[in-house]
């Protein structure tokens, strides 16, 4: 057991770099206030609702991290309970080297990122695969994603931390840009309309 929820990420290592770069202070009174979650909060939930995508980390039986992006419809990481976080997994290179990590060793990490708002989340947890459980897939699963999943991943939370958004790009998804640029378009058309009908007006005063 951690003494604080952020002990899961700052462990003596980290606090004792922290002390010699000069954050130490700053954190320890972070701790002793507030400091990390360890539940699901209506703040988080909202920010899980708006996503479709999200990276997932694992680390092997050897320690060697792997980092994997996953994508789907808005809102495919759903919240189970207040501990607990699932998507539905589909099929991709066939690889498995997140499945054969969770196989040696269930400690997990979700970097969830907003880059419209600039915006990120960091949780810590485990995650186990789940096979057999049609029920819970297919309730995971949005029948309207154009792709069959094949099994369900289920994240326990340990901790989370809202992060700063410094050096964070701005970037925008097609669904977000495509109405915009829809907008733009039908405002392009008036306009040269309007400057069809001002050319015919000119010449025939002529």
């Amino acid at each position: 057991m951690y003494e604080y929820p952020s002990d899961i990420a700052f462990t003596p290592a980290v606090k004792t770099i922290q002390t010699q770069k000069g954050s130490r202070s700053t954190y320890s009174k972070v701790e002793r206030g507030h400091g990390w979650l360890t539940e699901v909060t209506p703040i988080l939930e909202e920010f899980i609702g708006s996503l479709d995508m999200f990276y997932l980390g694992t680390t092997n039986g050897a320690g060697q991290p792997y980092i994997q992006y996953r994508g789907g419809s808005r809102g495919f990481l759903k919240v189970i309970d207040q501990k607990t976080l699932g998507f539905a997994d589909f099929g991709g290179n066939r690889q498995y080297i997140t499945l054969g990590n969770l196989s040696e060793n269930p400690k997990a990490f979700l970097f969830l990122m907003d880059y419209v708002n600039s915006r990120r989340i960091k949780l810590w947890g485990t995650a186990k695969v789940v096979e057999d459980d049609e029920e819970l897939i297919n309730r995971l699963h949005d029948p309207e994603y154009p792709a069959k999943p094949e099994r369900a991943i289920l994240f326990s939370i340990e901790a989370w931390d809202m992060n700063c958004h410094q050096h964070i790009h701005r970037r925008f998804s097609r669904e977000d840009i495509l109405p915009v640029i829809e907008k733009l378009k039908a405002e392009n058309e008036l306009l040269k309309e309007k400057v069809t009908r001002l050319q015919s007006a000119l010449e025939s005063g002529r």
